[in-house]
């Protein structure tokens, strides 16, 4: 009993004992008689009761009771009873204060337990709502500890995945017992178990099926039907999780094969349709039949054309079998801005003839490290398919500057435009848009590749465009003014 004597339990015990001689002095000096004194010895008792706990109640239950007798009984002034209505009066006085005592003290512990369970309730709901917060499975499962720890104030939470067979554990040192003790609740012990170290164990189960296996310390911070209820929880939101994944797996894989089962669609079909035109022309020029020679000089230009086109197809698939392949190397080498964009302008002349090219940009940059190769396939597939899509005697704007902490790069031009339904999409694998599959020949890779290059680069790409006011692709990639150190020339 000692041990219970804290200072605020010796305050308590002081407190009460000066309420009751308090109510005890106001009753004897305004002379009630013995039934309003029980009434208000009662009441003491019973708001006593409710606030403090039985055993201080009783207590002043003690003192009420003497004070009752002495003061309000027959012989006044002494503890001694006489007559059968003293002691009628003071037993009823001690029963009451019992039974009060009794069931006040009931009253305040269901008070106390519903509280608890509103408050399990909420911790329930706000770990619902955490857990609802992460999409990707990995990262749930290994917030889970962390999360339940942290909502129901534990020292530490070991989450088993049976899919994975994988403990995660938070905090992450997790004694050796603990964790053979975790991995034996998928080996058939019973669902809730008690392990080492003061751990408690429970199976995660959804139907028959076991999908884990959670344990918490200290054991007494989560009751048994909390612990249940967060289990089941736990259980649905990890099953939910793996199939999710195993999914989101099965989607990508099938997405992989519909992807290159429509790369080697279209690559087939595009390689034919030059070979076709090769082979009817060289056909025709080793026919016998006499042939003029402009006829043979049309025919000759013709392989010659459906030849380049040939080439440029099978470039475009190994560009994009190396990016598929996620094999594109970045080579950062000294660069000049403008000396780049006119040498990129020089090979493409022969695709902008007849177009006018204006090269424009910030002077004061005059070396850049970048890789110029992997930039030079992005600037020629951006010349080339702006002369393909604007008239002869049209006008190509190139511009370079700083943005940021970017070097950025435009081609602009004054065709006929994008359509806006196609903007978000030209990025896409073998996407053409409306007006490539009528008015140009092409794979739609090109502008996937450019995106792709300059992902692996570090930069990016956007288009823009205005119905008859032209096209604007920008692009970018860090602006690197300083020769880098030996990693950043990976």
């Amino acid at each position: 009993m000692s041990a219970r004597l804290t200072p605020r339990t010796i305050f308590r015990l002081l407190g009460a004992t000066v309420a009751a001689a308090a109510v005890t002095y106001v009753l004897e000096a305004t002379h009630s008689n013995p039934a309003t004194a029980g009434i208000v010895y009662l009441a003491l008792v019973v708001y006593l009761a409710t606030q403090t706990g039985l055993w201080l109640s009783l207590f002043v239950a003690a003192i009420c009771a003497g004070g009752f007798d002495y003061y309000f009984l027959p012989p006044y002034l002494t503890f001694w009873l006489t007559g059968p209505q003293a002691w009628i009066d003071l037993f009823a006085f001690v029963a009451s204060s019992v039974v009060v005592n009794r069931v006040a003290e009931l009253a305040r512990k269901q008070t106390i337990h519903a509280k608890e369970r509103q408050r399990d309730l909420e911790r329930l709901y706000s770990l619902s709502q955490e857990m609802m917060l992460y999409s990707d499975a990995e990262e749930l499962i290994r917030a889970f500890p962390m999360v339940i720890a942290r909502t129901f104030d534990l020292n530490a939470v070991v989450l088993l995945v049976e899919d994975r067979d994988r403990v995660y554990s938070f905090p992450g040192d997790l004694p050796p017992s603990v964790e053979a003790g975790v991995r034996g609740l998928s080996r058939g012990e019973p669902p809730m178990v008690e392990l080492t170290l003061g751990y408690n164990a429970v199976s995660l189960m959804v139907g028959q099926l076991q999908v884990g296996a959670l344990a918490w310390h200290p054991g007494a911070g989560l009751q048994r039907e909390v612990a249940t209820a967060v289990a089941a929880q736990v259980a649905v939101v990890l099953a939910r999780a793996l199939t999710m994944e195993a999914s989101a797996r099965m989607e990508a894989s099938r997405e992989a094969d519909r992807l290159r089962a429509a790369l080697v669609d279209s690559v087939t079909h595009e390689l034919r349709t030059p070979l076709t035109a090769i082979r009817a022309a060289s056909t025709t020029l080793l026919s016998p039949g006499s042939l003029d020679e402009d006829s043979r000089q049309d025919l000759v230009r013709v392989i010659d054309e459906e030849a380049s086109r040939l080439d440029r197809l099978i470039g475009e698939s190994v560009q994009m079998a190396e990016v598929d392949a996620q094999v594109v190397r970045v080579r950062l080498a000294p660069q000049p801005p403008r000396e780049f964009l006119e040498e990129a302008v020089e090979e493409s002349r022969k695709a902008l003839a007849g177009r006018a090219v204006e090269i424009d940009g910030d002077d004061s940059i005059e070396v850049v490290w970048f890789d110029g190769q992997l930039l030079g396939r992005v600037l020629r597939h951006l010349l080339e398919n702006a002369a393909s899509y604007t008239p002869a005697g049209s006008r190509i704007r190139l511009w370079y500057g700083r943005r940021g902490g970017s070097l950025e790069f435009r081609v602009e031009d004054d065709g006929p435009g994008i359509d806006a339904a196609d903007l978000p999409l030209i990025f896409g694998k073998f996407y053409r848009g409306r007006r490539g599959t009528v008015s140009r020949k092409g794979s739609g890779m090109g502008l996937a590749i450019t995106k792709e290059i300059l992902t692996a680069h570090g930069g990016g790409i956007e288009a823009t465009s205005e119905p008859g006011g032209g096209a604007r692709f920008r692009f970018w990639v860090p602006l690197v003014e300083k020769e880098p150190g030996a990693a950043g020339q990976e």
